[in-house]
């Protein structure tokens, strides 16, 4: 029988490691323990909020409704066709854990996304993307939950409404589904993305000449564990901010001004700009506000250096967002989920 407990602390739950108490809370481990979750008058009357690694979560005050843990574990290949594998993960899967397991028997796709935090659920739900490379190139299917039936659905690619770090399940079907699998479609014969500067210089700092996955993915977690604090010395919910995307003509005035402006050109003729340059040649890395800075390595990343309530960081998420407009005419949005 499912377990709900009440008035749970929540600091062990999120990676910014904020002090905040869910009402109610309750661990799921096995899908079939949902069918009778969706049936509890607590579960049903509540608000819902569901949290796998907590790495994408800013707590600003308790949570008057139930927390669902999503436990769910297991992995397993469902099919090998010629130079493809599908393989099916549980949405509870450490998410680099996973990248692990898929490198040590060399099936590619995910090298390029080592070392983020989080669990294998949030992956499509936050679309998650790092050094070329984004959730939607390898997802084949998620499996879901409804949380009014408990009905599980299949959901393809375009069901997905994937954009840069959205899906339909930070939209119009937040909270209304648990995702519970991932199949993912990777390769056995590897088409290595180094397109991003930084890996092929990292490369070289390695030595290697001919890279595999795994020294991608080293490369990667070099790079990352250089430039991000680790959760457990300084709690963080990675990059806190979104790279804005501009019209031509205002990245041209920019370019104009900001000759060294670092921007990338997207299909629809627009630009991406490096939301963390622009926060760092705003005068903010390092930046601090009470026990919550602006990382001294890492723009993006905003982190708490001690016992920064949600409100503290939030402050300063707002301060970084004002002092940027103020200086560029840019507005950047917070990636992480504000509670």
């Amino acid at each position: 029988m499912i377990r709900i407990t009440e008035n749970v602390s929540l600091k062990s739950y999120n990676t910014f490691g904020i002090e905040a108490f869910s009402k109610w809370f309750v661990e799921l481990n096995e899908v079939n323990e949902i069918k009778e979750l969706v049936t509890l008058p607590v579960f049903i009357k509540s608000e819902k909020l569901i949290i796998g690694g907590g790495s994408n979560l800013l707590l600003t005050k308790n949570f008057d409704g139930i927390v669902l843990k999503n436990n769910l574990k297991g992995i397993q290949v469902i099919n090998s066709e010629n130079d493809l594998v599908f393989v099916k993960v549980a949405a509870g899967e450490v998410w680099h854990n996973f990248v692990t397991w898929c490198i040590e028997r060399n099936y590619a796709g995910l090298e390029n996304l080592s070392l983020i935090p989080g669990c294998v659920g949030a992956s499509p739900m936050q679309n998650i993307g790092a050094y070329g490379v984004e959730i939607k190139d390898v997802f084949e299917s998620l499996e879901a939950a409804d949380l009014a039936t408990g009905n599980i659905r299949v959901f393809s690619k375009a069901d997905c409404h994937f954009g840069y770090r959205e899906s339909v399940f930070k939209r119009e079907l937040k909270n209304k589904y648990i995702i519970v699998s991932v199949t993912f479609k990777l390769s056995k014969s590897p088409a290595l993305n180094t397109s991003y500067g930084a890996i092929n210089t990292e490369l070289q700092a390695m030595g290697v000449k001919s890279p595999g996955i795994k020294d991608i993915s080293q490369a990667v977690i070099s790079i990352r564990s250089s430039k991000l604090p680790d959760p457990k010395v300084s709690g963080n919910a990675g990059s806190f901010f979104k790279n804005p995307e501009v019209l031509k003509d205002k990245y041209e005035s920019l370019k104009k001004e900001f000759p060294e402006l670092v921007a990338y050109e997207l299909d629809n003729g627009n630009y991406k700009l490096a939301a963390g340059w622009l926060i760092e040649k705003s005068g903010l890395k390092g930046y601090r506000m009470g026990n919550a800075a602006v990382h001294d390595k890492q723009a993006l990343v905003l982190v708490n250096k001690g016992n920064a309530t949600g409100n503290e960081i939030y402050s300063l998420s707002e301060y970084v967002l004002d002092t940027v407009f103020a200086k560029f005419g840019v507005k950047l949005e917070r990636e992480v989920n504000i509670i």
